[in-house]
């Protein structure tokens, strides 16, 4: 008996006591307990937020390393430089001038050009290899002019036949005037119908042959394959390559940078390469006070130059008006500045192997030269040539060790 009371008393008790698995929530015994096991949990989340973070910062400074890079040196070995043609220059102060870069075209001078006309009327028909653009000699035959075929289109017939009808009368009537039967007028008359019909035929009654008069290239041709013209109509304009003339249209905006035009620099739209006129004998010749009738709103400024062979008259170009000069300018060769994600940069030597990328303001341009504002200093030894290649060496990073030029 007192066993079975024990016993009851115990599952009693077993009952009456909160279980932390059933009342987690209820009771404090047990939320303590859960807390504890909780609280260890939150723990370790916390700890991988910290992992997290230390890895953002470990990015952060990745991306910081990267943009030191810009500083560091460039390691490009004396016989590699020499090998693959990189040259430096040392940078001083000096003149540069003021440049304003506009558009214009390359011109043949008024001098040089000729008209091709019509040498009888007829039907054109230009000879085959006759195009614009086409070089041709003095004396070449641009085309050939003919009538055949054009019912009373063929002047040249009619004037034979009124040549031939007019000697008949004048062989007629000559002997009747030394006889005395015919009148000095009526004489008179009829000679001075034969030396007009005479004078009104050409002799080549099938046409005739246009010919440029001037050596040069076929810039204009002003009439149609097959097209009628008349005697004396112009067919096609010849330019000559020996003395052109460059027209810059400068905008009105720079109205007052015109009187300090001295000369000009420009880049033809067929070829990479700056043209100097001071290397070519150019002069300015005009610089208009106003606006052009064919181009509002700018200012057609001219100069005339001596063709080098390799200026083709006709076509449009980059100009580089210069003006007035000014001291102490430091500027480098167009070729020795690099470009990145709109960022200007030069190279600087700091030795026989190394250099050093500097960022740079640029200012004027005169398309051989460009000034630099900030970023070098005069005694720099700048690379303006074979620049490329340093760019190259620039992606590797490396630096000869024990070798720093840290300041």
């Amino acid at each position: 008996m007192k066993n079975f009371i024990r016993a009851l008393c115990a599952i009693t008790i077993l009952f009456l006591t909160p279980s932390c698995a059933n009342t987690p929530k209820d009771d404090g015994l047990t939320c303590n307990h859960d807390h504890g096991s909780h609280a260890g949990h939150n723990h370790s989340h916390e700890g991988h937020n910290h992992s997290h973070e230390g890895h953002n910062h470990d990015a952060e400074t990745t991306e910081n390393e990267e943009d030191s890079h810009e500083g560091e040196e460039i390691t490009l070995h004396a016989h590699q430089a020499e090998e693959f043609g990189v040259g430096v220059d040392t940078i001083t102060a000096a003149d540069f001038a003021q440049v304003v870069k506009v558009s214009g075209q390359i011109e043949s001078a008024t001098t040089s050009r000729s008209v091709v006309s019509a040498t009888a009327s007829g039907i054109v028909r230009f000879a085959g290899n006759i195009t614009e653009g086409k070089k041709v000699a003095a004396g070449a035959v641009i085309a050939s002019i003919s009538a055949n075929g054009i019912s009373g289109g063929d002047a040249n017939a009619a004037a034979r036949a009124a040549l031939d009808a007019a000697k008949r009368e004048l062989d007629r009537i000559t002997p009747l005037h030394k006889d005395g039967i015919v009148s000095t007028k009526d004489y008179n008359a009829a000679l001075q119908a034969y030396e007009a019909a005479k004078a009104a035929y050409s002799g080549t009654p099938s046409g005739g042959s246009a010919t440029a008069s001037t050596a040069g290239v076929i810039t204009s041709l002003l009439v149609r394959q097959g097209e009628y013209v008349s005697v004396g109509q112009p067919i096609a304009i010849v330019s000559g390559n020996s003395s052109l003339t460059l027209r810059a249209d400068l905008p009105e905006k720079y109205y007052n940078f015109l009187p300090t035009v001295s000369s000009a620099n420009f880049r033809a739209a067929y070829t990479a390469d700056i043209v100097c006129l001071k290397d070519l004998n150019g002069k300015l010749l005009s610089s208009a006070g106003a606006v052009g009738d064919n181009q509002r709103g700018y200012l057609p400024v001219y100069f005339s130059f001596e063709n080098n062979g390799k200026v083709v008259p006709g076509s449009f170009a980059e100009v580089y008006l210069i003006g007035a000069k000014r001291s102490g300018v430091l500027a480098v060769p167009v070729a020795a500045v690099s470009e990145q994600q709109g960022q200007h940069f030069v190279y600087v030597r700091l030795d026989a192997d190394c250099y050093k990328k500097c960022p740079v303001i640029l200012g004027g341009n005169d398309g051989d030269r460009v000034e630099i504002v900030s970023g070098i200093k005069s005694g720099d030894v700048v690379v303006t040539r074979g620049m490329t290649f340093v760019k190259l060496a620039e992606t590797s990073g490396v630096v000869p060790e024990g070798h720093s030029h840290s300041h």
